[in-house]
Formats: C-alpha cells, structure tokens, sequence
C-alpha cells in the first residue's frame, strides 16, 4: 500500500512525463493503483484538508489513470477531454504534489470527457465549474503539466495562508 511518503513532490522529473495507456492486460492492477490512490488521497485530506482527485502519475504509476472522489469513487481510464469551451474562468489551484502553493490559472468552464471505467466499459461525462476545471488539472498531470506551468503571470503563485 503506497503512503503519503510515496507522492512525488515537485521537480520530480515523474512528474513531467506523459503517461502510457492502460491495457487491457493490466484491467487486473487497476484496482490495487485505485486503492493506493484512494489512501493517499485520504492521508492528504487528513493533513491539509483538500482533495477531491489525484492523477496515478503523483504515485510514480505512470498511468492513464485519474481517481476521483468526492461523494462516491469514480475511476476514470484512458481518460480524453474534448468540447473544450470558449469560455475560461480564473481560479486558485492547488496541487497534491505541493500542498502549500497556490497558482493562479485559467481553465475551461465545460468539457466532455470520454473513458473506460474500471469495468472497461466506455463512458461519457459533461463538466462544467469546477468539476471541469478539477478534471483538467488530473489530465494535465497525465501529460506531464502542472498548474505552475499554466500560473497566468510571474504573480501567480502564493503561499496557502
């Protein structure tokens, strides 16, 4: 079972790379990642009170694979965004990776995500607000992005209070 020790903290090169897909060879691993995933999302939430997802890239699993959880678990694999919107807000974003940085961004309001979920069965979802602007951040990390990369200006980043 990985532990908070386990998260790769920023500068971790991990942290930069871009994921491979998960095969279906591996659909029987997926539930043990899921499981890390959950109990360092739950040790985070312990200590500094956020979390509602965490990208398996933040585990050193260098997966397509982003676990969400806010009022049930939801698993999303070989996770695409698509029908971006026009339309951006601005927010302040925190990170797993560096808990106590905050880093101004713009993301899209809504998007539709296509995936298989962990009975390799496609779906398709709509988000809009911050379920969208949540689920960029976790496929950003799948390709090799963090927020500090998206920070809008050179005065978009800040301590949390």
């Amino acid at each position: 079972m990985k532990k908070l020790a386990d998260l790769l903290q920023l500068g971790d090169p991990r942290l930069y790379e871009t994921c491979a897909p998960v095969v279906p060879a591996e659909l029987p691993l997926v539930a043990g990642w899921v499981a890390d995933l959950h109990h360092v999302m739950e040790e985070i939430r312990a200590r500094y009170h956020f979390g509602r997802a965490i990208a398996a890239p933040q585990l050193g699993i260098m997966k397509r694979l982003i676990y969400l959880n806010i009022d049930r678990p939801v698993v999303f694999i070989n996770p695409e965004l698509s029908g971006l919107s026009a339309e951006l807000f601005e927010l302040w974003d925190d990170c797993m990776s560096f808990p106590n940085l905050l880093v101004k961004v713009r993301r899209h309001t809504h998007l539709t995500i296509d995936y298989l979920d962990e009975n390799w069965q496609p779906q398709t979802r709509k988000m809009t607000g911050d379920l969208s602007e949540l689920l960029q951040h976790e496929y950003d990390h799948l390709n090799g992005v963090l927020c500090t990369m998206r920070a809008i200006d050179d005065k978009s980043l800040k301590w949390r209070p």
